[in-house]
């Protein structure tokens, strides 16, 4: 390995399903610049059999125990959101760099706490915004400074979340608001940061949110749970560019548009669309016309899609724009950059989903 490689621990590894195996561990295994060194999960057989799959040796049940390790230069925490601020608390304190999963905390206070301790501890941070490092939103980049669509005069977005008759068991905690893991603060979430990072921060804005589907099935058992968390989710506002934006998404059980993000200016339109409202999970597609033309598809620059060539294999993958972060993240250490989203970027998108939820609330416009 090179000098230069960086020690990897990962909290909330299952030998069978979930986020670290899907995205991080084949993302991680694909960068000469990263050497997966540790592992941890809720219990000792898991930690054994996830290392035993994976390659590792050092496994452990006890999250301190990982974040202790001397080899270690970042932890990686891949656990349900309410574990995130006691897990990623640990790791600041023993001084290691963390990558968390978004949402960052359950609410804005979680994200505060954390984001606060990171500056204390003086370490480097990432959140799991990981769309804004997809090759199609830096194709989309280009084209506004390029002047392609004009003064950008309003922006939509409309996104389809998760079938919203039934969830599988693991995801059934995604239903109580108060874990912090719903449509508000993952599907919303990931598709207002996009927007804000592309076009820019909200001024104001006003919001509607309902709950439409208050029963919901339990796929492996037939069992019937009340959700507590909105399933519509509906935002309107004004961008400090003087922009009108609009939002909404919403669950359904089948068909409807995926994702839909149009921007449209004086000269032209862009739109970006994705089979969900998790665009840094799905592909990317992305459409322009300028004057009075119809829409047409706009390759994305190989340039762009092959920036990080150890990355081409896992392309279309879920993996894919996770590496693309890792890959950049070690780029800013070599460079002294700052081009991946951190804990202060993740407490921005808390702010914003705090407004909303606010504006919801109260029925009335608010300062975002």
């Amino acid at each position: 390995m090179p000098e230069s490689t960086l020690g990897i621990g990962i909290i909330g590894v299952s030998p069978v399903r979930g986020w670290a195996a899907t995205a991080h561990i084949p993302a991680l295994r694909a960068l000469p610049s990263y050497e997966i060194r540790a592992l941890s999960a809720h219990n000792v057989e898991s930690a054994r059999a996830a290392g035993e799959v994976f390659g590792v040796n050092a496994v452990f049940s006890d999250h301190e125990q990982l974040v202790t390790q001397p080899d270690i230069d970042m932890v990686v925490v891949t656990v349900k959101v309410p574990h995130h601020r006691k897990l990623v608390s640990a790791a600041l304190a023993a001084g290691k760099a963390v990558y968390c999963e978004w949402p960052l905390g359950r609410d804005l206070d979680d994200a505060r706490a954390m984001a606060a301790l990171a500056v204390d501890q003086g370490v480097r941070t990432i959140v799991g915004l990981q769309a804004r490092q997809a090759p199609a939103i830096e194709f989309v980049q280009q084209l506004l400074r390029d002047g392609y669509v004009g003064e950008v005069l309003s922006t939509t977005m409309v996104g389809l979340s998760i079938p919203g008759d039934a969830v599988v068991q693991p995801n059934a905690y995604m239903l109580d608001r108060a874990n912090g893991a719903n449509v508000l603060t993952i599907a919303v979430g990931h598709s207002l940061d996009l927007l804000n990072y592309v076009l820019g921060e909200f001024a104001d804005l006003s919001a509607v949110s309902d709950l439409r589907r208050p029963l919901i099935t339990i796929e492996e058992t037939g069992e019937r749970i009340v959700k507590t968390a909105p399933d519509q989710i509906a935002v309107i506002g004004t961008l400090t560019s003087g922009a009108t934006a609009s939002i909404h998404v919403r669950e359904a059980v089948a068909g409807g548009t995926g994702f839909l993000w149009e921007i449209n200016g004086t000269d032209g339109t862009l739109q970006i669309t994705a089979d969900a409202a998790v665009p840094g999970i799905f592909p990317l597609s992305v459409a322009g016309a300028r004057g009075r033309n119809e829409p047409a598809e706009l390759a994305v620059p190989a340039a762009l899609t092959q920036k990080w060539p150890a990355l081409t294999s896992l392309e279309g993958a879920p993996a894919f724009n996770v590496g693309r972060v890792y890959a950049a993240f070690a780029a800013d250490i070599d460079k002294g950059t700052h081009t991946v989203p951190d804990f202060a970027d993740a407490v921005r998108s808390h702010q914003v989903i705090a407004a909303i939820e606010r504006s919801a609330i109260s029925g009335e416009r608010v300062k975002a």
